[in-house]
């Protein structure tokens, strides 16, 4: 079977759905890899390097032959137009948000795989690309941070005195909060985190941080995320958060729900408590944002608050997120590769979780 790496549309999008060495292994399996021209280069892969890993690469117009597609975005309609009728589709699709792209592709009869659905179970864990991008995109988000903060992480002693760590906050305990725990106390500062969840407090206590209590109220999780919160719950978590809130130099949101706009957990009376020169950096910016101030793509400012709407953050690391991103596609392909071909068993509950649509029947809707 024919296995095609279609370069990335997205504007701010660097990185690319498999690394040469990973298109090595999957050969060895059976299959025929093909890789649009110029694909890996924003990555540091060359066309070179796919090439000698035994992959053919192309223009886009030649490798429309192919029988299966990886990406890393969800496609567009222009470029599901493009492409082929009854093909296999690889990407992230986020399908409770974009009927209409699903109602494109199940027009085509393709047979969609939606990376983003795959379910959070331990058997499927090898294939979490939300897990592993989830996990840069926390490390980079505390370096963000700390790049627009005007002071240093680490308490430092000089014979000119004292510097007191950064007191750093962080919203959500999901993959991408604990890495920015852990990357925050790596780089010496005073960490505090919430989550929904209190069974997340040995978690963060774990790697050093202090976990903030939200005392007569929790919230039930489903899929390895948490539901949207109670307005009994956020009453009660702005009230144990903002002493913390009004300290802290840096804080980091990571709250989402899916197919839903993301919660505001800091709302504009509560930047008014924050000091001046602190910094929010809310990568739930595409999602409408965790801060009530927060702008996609930009950098606002409230009050001598630094508001950083992170978007797409694991492409800043382009080299080690496809490197992630391309060994989830090799560990899926063991699953649904049998000797070279794409083969689905309907029965098997990772392929009953993410199987948006085929042959011609939508199978998971917005609902």
């Amino acid at each position: 079977m024919k296995l095609a790496i279609l370069k990335e549309r997205r504007n701010d999008e660097s990185r690319v759905g498999m690394t040469p060495i990973i298109a090595g292994s999957i050969i060895k399996m059976g299959f025929e890899i093909f890789v649009e021209s110029g694909a890996g280069l924003a990555a540091n892969f060359t066309d070179d390097a796919y090439t000698q890993a035994g992959a053919t690469v192309q223009t886009f117009d030649q490798l429309k032959g192919s029988d299966a597609f990886v990406h890393i975005n969800i496609p567009t309609g222009e470029l599901i137009d493009s492409l082929p009728d009854e093909i296999y589709w690889i990407s992230s699709i986020y399908h409770r948000t974009n009927a209409d792209i699903v109602a494109k592709m199940n027009a085509k009869n393709w047979n969609a795989i939606s990376l983003d659905a795959i379910p959070r179970i331990s058997r499927a864990q090898s294939m979490d690309i939300l897990s592993s991008q989830a996990n840069l995109a926390g490390y980079r988000a505390v370096i963000e941070g700390a790049y627009h903060l005007d002071k240093i992480f680490p308490m430092l002693m000089t014979a000119a005195g004292t510097i007191t760590p950064s007191k750093v906050l962080v919203f959500g305990v999901g993959v991408a909060g604990l890495q920015a725990i852990a990357t925050a106390k790596r780089l010496g500062a005073v960490v505090e985190a919430t989550d929904v969840r209190p069974e997340t407090k040995e978690q963060v206590e774990s790697l050093g941080g202090k976990f903030i209590e939200v005392k007569g109220a929790s919230v039930e999780s489903e899929g390895g995320y948490a539901k949207e919160a109670s307005d009994e719950y956020r009453k009660l978590q702005r009230e144990a958060v903002n002493k913390s809130l009004s300290q802290a130099d840096l804080v980091i949101t990571t709250a989402l729900v899916p197919g839903r706009k993301a919660p505001v957990l800091i709302d504009e009376e509560q930047l008014s408590l924050m000091k001046r020169g602190s910094v929010v950096v809310d990568m739930a910016a595409e999602q409408g944002g965790n801060c009530a101030k927060t702008v996609a793509n930009k950098i606002t400012e409230v009050n001598g608050v630094r508001i950083i709407g992170s978007v797409n953050l694991p492409s800043t690391l382009s080299t080690n997120a496809s490197d992630l991103f391309a060994r989830n596609i090799w560990e899926l392909l063991k699953l649904i590769g049998k000797d070279g071909n794409i083969s689905l068993d309907m029965e098997d509950e990772i392929i009953q979780g993410s199987l948006i649509c085929s042959n011609g029947t939508i199978l998971k809707s917005e609902s």
